[in-house]
């Protein structure tokens, strides 16, 4: 998992650096972090009605979407994937 979202985060930052009209990413971060935390909200709420009530392969669908904007929300701020990696292997404690 940790490839793809690496793969997947950096395509977000050749966006940032290289920015493309037709590009969904650019319109995110051209619209500013408000917009997106919206965005990441909205994709919450579908992770929880998928996993109240529809089934495991919607689940995932809203899971890649919520963790997609969650990497775009990431490039924004200027922190990575890596900044989490390292606060989750600071809370855990085998």
């Amino acid at each position: 998992m940790t490839d793809m979202l690496d793969r997947v985060f950096a395509v977000i930052k050749d966006r940032q650096a290289h920015p493309r009209a037709e590009s969904y990413t650019n319109r995110l971060l051209d619209a500013g972090e408000d917009e997106i935390v919206k965005k990441i909200g909205e994709e919450a709420i579908e992770v929880i009605l998928a996993a109240t009530s529809q089934g495991d392969e919607r689940l995932i669908s809203e899971l890649a979407d919520l963790t997609y904007h969650c990497l775009v929300l990431l490039a924004a701020r200027g922190l990575s994937p890596e900044d989490v990696s390292a606060e989750l292997e600071r809370r855990y404690h085998p």
